[in-house]
């Protein structure tokens, strides 16, 4: 298990987001406070992770947090504000939604804005790091992952069920051969 990043215990709260680099769909970020102390042999990167152990964690984590919650920045926000600041809304809108206010925050990557006057600090590599990241960083893969496989109904010519929205070869031969769908960030190459 990943320790968290304060000493003495404060509600902190791990940011992480999932599907900056897809062509389709939104981004989601998560934002988790932990119990203090809290460990789990499995809570790690969500990329380090199979398919099935996220799915395993995710109602673990959503069980045992003392908060969490996920929210989103759409395609045309993307669009509008570019992929970075559309993260670090859905991080914004991600805090809002916890329902308890945490003393700091810690984010996966090197750039956030000031959320409130709470302090934060950006950690490369955070979710393979800090608990709280990692457990952030699995519940936006999940919630996103499962927001994709329900889209690949209505949208079933571009297998978003198994590629999620990302630049893969057969998502990319599909948006040749179709087009662009109203979920296809317009501002990303998909060539």
């Amino acid at each position: 298990m990943l320790p968290s990043a304060s000493t003495s215990f404060v509600l902190e709260a791990g940011c992480d987001e999932a599907g900056r680099g897809c062509l389709a769909g939104p981004v989601c970020a998560a934002a988790v406070i932990l119990p203090d102390g809290y460990t789990h042999p499995l809570i790690n990167d969500s990329k380090k992770l199979t398919e099935r152990q996220r799915e395993l964690l995710r109602p673990v984590i959503e069980r045992d947090a003392v908060a969490w919650a996920v929210a989103w920045a759409s395609n045309e926000e993307i669009d509008s504000i570019n992929i970075l600041n559309a993260s670090i809304l859905a991080m914004h809108r991600a805090l809002d939604a916890l329902g308890v206010t945490p003393g700091q925050i810690v984010v996966d990557g090197n750039r956030f804005k000031p959320y409130r006057d709470i302090p934060y600090q950006t950690v490369v590599k955070g979710d393979g790091k800090l608990g709280n990241i990692a457990a952030a960083s699995i519940l936006a893969k999940t919630h996103r992952d499962e927001l994709m496989r329900s889209l690949a109904v209505q949208y079933p010519q571009y297998n978003w069920d198994v590629n999620k929205g990302y630049p893969t070869k057969d998502h990319r031969a599909a948006i040749a051969e179709h087009g662009l769908s109203p979920l296809h960030r317009v501002t990303f190459r998909s060539k």
